[in-house]
């Protein structure tokens, strides 16, 4: 790359200042105009967050996601959607949050509304870790312990993971925490034995950047979605068995920490999900945070 390519694929993209624009536009609109405004309102604003994130990635390493596959990022959208309705289909027997200003939606507005708006989540998640991933401190970070590979370390964590989901099913007054680690625990040892990307296969070579850019990216996500859900409606509230204390927004403070284990199962469950969409020289190229 010759010196003035290089200073060209430096140069913020025009994409960034129209995902600042949406969310300059669309933050005030969720919070202070009247009536049920973020049923159409959160779409715009966190898909401008994740195009704003996606060119400060552009500006830091001359490519971003969007620039070097731009289906590759449409598809999180489509992909991210699903996912969420997974978490949504757990907290029916967790009931740790539910919704307020839905209640006047027919049963297909609200599926059309909350795909819509649940679609977010994975381009603004991995966006903002693939931000965190170009911090001087991760990117240069020095190999970490490793982790053993071997079939009963694999097993065991699938294992462990069935028998949490069981226990939060039973008894989800004690164990609703388990929701945000039992499906990593599941998924990530049957990407390894698929060949999927994973988070394990990372750890088994003693680079920890992407697992700690995803839990920084996921804090980062959450405190935004707790801040623009403040005032919004209609918006989520929490009803958590341990972590009712010293709420930051709606969320408890220690609430906080559910997003480190979400953010994995993001990833985890993409890699899984979209197998059978990509070629096997592919599958660790897709999302490169």
């Amino acid at each position: 790359m010759t010196a003035s390519t290089k200073k060209a694929a430096m140069v913020f993209p025009f994409h960034g200042w129209i995902g600042f624009v949406l969310v300059a536009l669309f933050w005030p609109l969720n919070w202070f105009l009247a009536g049920s405004r973020t049923l159409w309102g959160f779409f715009p604003l966190w898909f401008g967050y994740s195009l704003g994130v996606d060119a400060l990635v552009h500006l830091r390493k001359g490519n971003s996601l969007l620039t070097r596959n731009p289906l590759a990022w449409g598809g999180l959208f489509f992909v991210s959607a699903p996912v969420w309705w997974l978490f949504e289909l757990l907290n029916l027997r967790t009931q740790n949050w539910v919704y307020l200003g839905t209640e006047d939606l027919s049963t297909m507005q609200y599926a059309l509304f909350s795909t819509w708006n649940f679609s977010t989540v994975m381009p603004a998640v991995f966006g903002t870790a693939e931000l965190v991933r170009c911090w001087k401190p991760i990117a240069k970070l020095a190999p970490g312990p490793a982790i053993p590979q071997t079939p009963v370390f694999l097993n065991g964590l699938i294992i462990s993971g069935l028998l949490m989901l069981f226990l939060m099913l039973i008894r989800p007054d004690v164990f609703s925490p388990f929701l945000w680690v039992s499906l990593c625990f599941i998924i990530e040892p049957l990407n390894v034995k698929l060949g999927n990307r994973s988070l394990l296969g990372e750890l088994f070579g003693c680079d920890w950047r992407t697992l700690l850019s995803l839990a920084t990216g996921g804090l980062i996500c959450g405190f935004f979605w707790e801040l623009w859900n403040f005032y919004s409606f209609p918006k989520w509230i929490y009803r958590l068995p341990y972590a009712g204390e010293w709420p930051v927004f709606e969320m408890p403070l220690a609430g906080y920490l559910g997003y480190i284990p979400f953010s994995l199962e993001l990833f985890s469950l993409y890699n899984i999900l979209t197998m059978p969409m990509r070629k096997n020289k592919l599958r660790s190229e897709i999302i490169p945070i």
